[in-house]
């Protein structure tokens, strides 16, 4: 049997990792400055990590979601009070487009409805709802094509007010920053705005921090920039550092029901131990202050090259956009300079480094890629 063909691969077999480096067979060194899509949150095999997720496997690696598993409330009350969100609840799961999917169905049992608004470059997943919200036509199958989605322009107030005057949306769903949209921020004005407007028409404001929150922005969460509150936050990628998990934080006005939302896999004790690895990480080695304080670097310098036409970003998410295409200038950083980036559409060379990137580290890509400009 062979694998399905869907993913176009870089002749390149990475077996070793650390920090911000890891190694292909060959034993040459690369920096990481992609983190696998943003999922290597605290580093490539850290110690910590490796020490809590070896231990909880040789101890107890999964029972089922039928009897009490103490770890997953201490990942809900750690993650509570690091995220400034100790008064909702968390549910656990193995991936984004399942936290999204999940979001979006918690909002239609809420009130009832069934229309949901995304916005342009969206992206949320590929499973059922989570791809029709994602605004990506070739991607969605004729099944997941329901007519449910309105997608308007990203940061237009008046078209958002529009559509939920309305009445009949059950949910709004925003990416804190748009990743595979190209590192696109929403204004706090919009935020703002989009949060008060939901309020008034009873719609659930979902925002999906899959690939811009836990820390990565600088903030817990990228929307805590806006000064606003979401009613439901998806996350995963970072919350553990490469073990799938995910999850959904759930506000007060949301009452459970028995077997309402379930998972096989969801919260099981390995996960749990890797996502309290992980809080462990961030909060001791101070890992969101590090992201914003080298992502705030990274962004100054960037913006001093004439040949990059915007540097966009917060913390270490940072996008930076040329008027031609990058494929090979992403090519040449990977084969000639040795450092693993990513790209959004054809135009937008994306950086999202584990949140552990050191000063020096920063300043060695900045000189690799002068050298390929």
């Amino acid at each position: 049997m062979n694998l399905f063909d869907v993913y176009p691969l870089f002749d390149i077999n990475i077996v070793k990792g650390k920090g911000c480096h890891v190694w292909d067979e060959n034993g040459t060194e690369y920096l990481d400055l992609y983190g696998g899509h943003a999922v290597i949150s605290i580093g490539h095999a850290h110690p910590h990590y490796v020490e809590m997720v070896s231990n909880q496997v040789a101890t107890l690696g999964f029972y089922s979601n039928s009897v009490i598993n103490k770890l997953q409330q201490q990942v809900a009350e750690r993650l509570g009070k690091v995220c400034g969100y100790d008064d909702y609840s968390f549910f656990l799961i193995n991936s984004g487009a399942e936290a999204n999917e999940n979001a979006l169905k918690l909002a239609s049992f809420y009130n009832g409805r069934t229309r949901v608004i995304s916005f342009s470059k969206a992206f949320h997943g590929r499973t059922s709802l989570a791809v029709e919200v994602t605004n990506n036509p070739k991607i969605i199958a004729p099944i997941n094509n329901c007519g449910h989605v309105t997608y308007l322009p990203l940061n237009d107030i008046e078209a958002m007010k529009a559509e939920l005057s309305k009445g009949d949306v059950c949910t709004v769903i925003i990416e804190g920053i748009q990743g595979v949209g190209g590192i696109q921020l929403p204004t706090d004005e919009f935020m703002q705005a989009l949060r008060q407007t939901c309020t008034e028409y009873n719609t659930v404001l979902i925002l999906d921090e899959i690939q811009s929150g836990y820390g990565r922005s600088g903030k817990f969460f990228a929307h805590q920039y806006n000064g606003i509150k979401a009613d439901i936050i998806t996350v995963a990628k970072g919350i553990g550092n490469g073990f799938p998990m995910a999850g959904v934080l759930i506000s007060p006005m949301f009452t459970p029901v028995y077997g309402q939302l379930g998972t096989t896999f969801g919260g099981n004790h390995l996960a749990c131990s890797a996502a309290l690895a992980v809080l462990d990480v961030i909060e001791q080695e101070n890992l969101i202050e590090n992201a914003a304080q080298v992502g705030n670097f990274l962004i100054t310098e960037l913006k001093k090259f004439p040949q990059i036409k915007d540097v966009r970003g917060r913390g270490l998410m940072i996008g930076l956009e040329f008027e031609e295409p990058i494929k090979e200038l992403r090519l040449r950083l990977l084969k000639e300079q040795h450092v693993f980036t990513g790209v959004s559409g054809t135009n937008v060379l994306r950086l999202l480094p584990p949140l552990c990137l050191g000063m020096d580290e920063a300043k060695e890509f900045l000189e690799r890629f002068k050298k390929v400009l």
